[in-house]
């Protein structure tokens, strides 16, 4: 079964979103915003939130965090990843 990339980071706004990397053009990719700074969505959120965009985490996969600094005195991003498949089995 193919797999994609769900991906959790903060937006301009440092608010939490969530979004799905596929073949389409970004434009298109599945996302959701959960609207809030904190806390972090928890694991049960972003997987609620990836079964209503039709996708789920792949069995025994896990979230991988990233720290991504702009500069010495900038805010820190964070990016979280991990592996899906559409729950409809479609590939």
């Amino acid at each position: 079964m193919r797999t994609y990339s769900a991906r959790l980071t903060n937006n301009f706004d440092g608010e939490w979103e969530l979004f799905v990397v596929t073949d389409g053009l970004s434009l298109n990719w599945p996302e959701h915003s959960f609207e809030r700074v904190g806390p972090v969505p928890t694991v049960q959120e972003r997987a609620d939130v990836l079964a209503a965009l039709g996708f789920a985490v792949v069995d025994g996969a896990g979230w991988a965090w990233l720290e991504c600094p702009a500069g010495p005195m900038d805010r820190v991003e964070l990016l979280a990843s991990v592996d899906v498949q559409r729950n409809d089995g479609a590939a």
